[in-house]
């Protein structure tokens, strides 16, 4: 079965909007894994964002602490990624990563380009 990270929901907006995120997945057995969404903005190495494991909060970083959430929906295999006040330094693009919670595979997405200018 071919494992499938897909994100969506990127776009531009200006300084101080929000911008929800999806991705879906397949191919995995969904509850196993926990999930991430990480970022890489131009000329920078991808950082992450903030994860989330089945049945428990998110852990968000520093950097996007009350401004982002994630969460997940266990039954339909969907993970979200909220983002209010959004600021120029959020400019990136978002990953979804997927990875077996005994670390035996990890799967991304493609990614989906954020932008944040006015």
């Amino acid at each position: 079965q071919v494992q499938l990270v897909v994100e969506s929901g990127g776009g531009s907006v200006q300084p101080g909007g929000s911008l929800r995120l999806s991705c879906a997945v397949s191919g995995i057995a969904f509850r196993h894994y926990t999930m991430a969404w990480y970022r890489q903005a131009p000329g920078k190495l991808r950082e992450l964002v903030g994860t989330i494991r089945s049945h428990e909060t998110m852990k968000p970083e520093d950097s996007v602490k009350g401004r982002f959430t994630i969460s997940r929906d266990n039954a339909e295999n969907m993970v979200y990624l909220e983002m209010h006040s959004l600021k120029p330094e959020d400019t990136g693009v978002y990953y979804c990563n997927a990875e077996h919670i005994a670390g035996r595979a990890s799967y991304w997405g493609q990614g989906t380009q954020v932008t944040v200018s006015s």
